[in-house]
């Protein structure tokens, strides 16, 4: 790993209140509901980045191509013939009964037959070396702001860093990103659809509207008419939409195709989408191939629809949906994690070490009579980073979002969220469990 120079790391420790200062009054946060509760915290920034050799990067970048590929190849069997169920590569109970799956898809085809515009793939790095994948992310996963904004501020706080290292510019994203969406344009302007100012993630909505040129709406400035999406302008004329990134999940995009309470979809949204009218990134229904009992079919998707060998392997894991997995997990439940396939951001995921022989037992029977809501993986013991701590450096555990954009070509941006926990004693680093995040450098040799 390239270090520092020493008065470069001070120079940047020393802007590191400055630079969170700075995100916090951009509105760098992060929010998650749970429970139905909203829950919002400022997303902390450490000035210490990730550097990933050249060589290392050209390793995960093939392995990512090559596991989106097979994906949008899935999602596009998945809501059309649905090969990879009838030649039993994937149980039915993994399809119609995941929360992910929108009947109301089926028959649809998007420009170009992507599904996963911009997918959000987490990975963490054993002390071997070794990466894993451990999340797919293929609805609308973010983050790829946090390091933009903490890369531009970065310059300015530690320029001497960026002359003197050999780091690929993260600024491309925003040029990938146009050509993702452009690609999925079906005639019209391009436009980002949020939920508004008070959304937890609105800085990132309309940092990237305005790094692509976009229009940033909300619903009520859109309007379906001849199943065609218009945006209201200011003057009371209209203007065709040709591709929208929405930042809402797809149940409450069109009250009258999916939730009828939604205050922030468009009617008749599905109507323009199933007519070829609109393009929508990322598409309706991926979270089927999100789903993280679908992520132990993924390595097998790979071979069915590529006809390759997985570059980049899953962590261990098992199925207690089938017989000889369960008994394994059964056997072994005080030493792996065990993740509820429905939850997000790092909720429902237990450790059996942290538990006592009586929750042990509760939660084996709860294993038992639910074998299709869980999944288990062994713990991989992943990489520590140094982290800033007061006047000190600590080391905690951190993972890395890589962002793969799939358009004319599928590529992965040379850069990437890394989180990291700031429990020292935790693995989950999500931001939602109260991580931060720090820069992720790539060497371009």
């Amino acid at each position: 790993m390239v270090q520092l120079k020493q008065g470069q790391f001070m120079q940047a420790v020393g802007n590191a209140a400055e630079i969170n200062e700075l995100l916090r009054r951009y509105g760098v946060k992060f929010g998650i509901y749970k429970n139905g509760v909203f829950n919002e915290q400022f997303f902390p920034f450490d000035p210490i980045p990730r550097v990933i050799t050249a060589e290392d990067f050209c390793s995960i970048e093939k392995g990512l191509v090559q596991r989106v590929n097979a994906l949008n190849e899935f999602l596009y069997d998945i809501y059309h013939e649905k090969k990879i169920v009838h030649d039993g590569i994937v149980p039915e109970d993994f399809i119609y009964i995941s929360k992910g799956y929108l009947a109301e898809c089926e028959g649809i085809t998007p420009k170009n037959r992507i599904y996963s515009h911009i997918s959000g793939i987490d990975l963490v790095q054993a002390k071997d070396g070794e990466w894993y994948i451990l999340e797919d992310n293929l609805r609308i996963p973010s983050g790829a702001s946090y390091p933009l904004i903490a890369r531009e501020l970065t310059r300015i706080a530690a320029p001497n860093a960026f002359e003197e290292n050999n780091i690929v510019d993260n600024r491309g994203y925003a040029e990938l990103l146009k050509e993702t969406m452009e690609n999925a344009n079906c005639g019209g302007i391009r436009a980002i659809l949020t939920p508004g100012r008070y959304n937890a993630a609105y800085f990132e909505h309309s940092y990237l509207a305005e790094l692509t040129g976009s229009v940033l709406v909300q619903n009520d400035e859109l309007f379906v008419e001849d199943n065609i999406l218009y945006h209201r302008t200011y003057s009371g004329g209209k203007t065709r939409i040709g591709v929208l990134y929405r930042r809402i999940s797809d149940e409450y995009l069109d009250p009258l195709t999916f939730l009828p309470q939604s205050l922030i979809g468009i009617p008749n949204l599905m109507e323009a989408y199933r007519s070829g009218n609109v393009g929508i990134v990322n598409a309706l229904g991926n979270g089927v191939a999100d789903d993280k009992g679908i992520y132990y079919f993924v390595p097998k998707m790979i071979k069915y629809y590529l006809g390759e060998e997985p570059i980049l392997k899953n962590a261990p894991t098992y199925l207690p949906f089938y017989e000889d997995d369960m008994k394994y997990v059964m056997d072994h439940l005080e030493t792996l994690v065990i993740k509820d396939v429905a939850e997000a951001g790092g909720y429902g995921v237990v450790f059996g070490s942290d538990l006592s022989k009586e929750k042990l037992e509760e939660f084996r029977k709860t294993i038992i009579a639910e074998p299709r809501r869980f999944i288990a993986q062994e713990v991989i013991d992943f990489l520590d980073l140094p982290i800033v701590e007061g006047n000190e450096t600590v080391m905690r555990k951190a993972d890395l979002r890589a962002f793969v954009l799939s358009g004319e070509k599928t590529k992965v941006w040379a850069s990437g969220l890394t989180r990291f926990s700031r429990n020292p004693d935790s693995f989950v680093v999500n931001s939602s469990q109260g991580g931060g995040f720090k820069d992720t450098w790539v060497l371009s040799r």
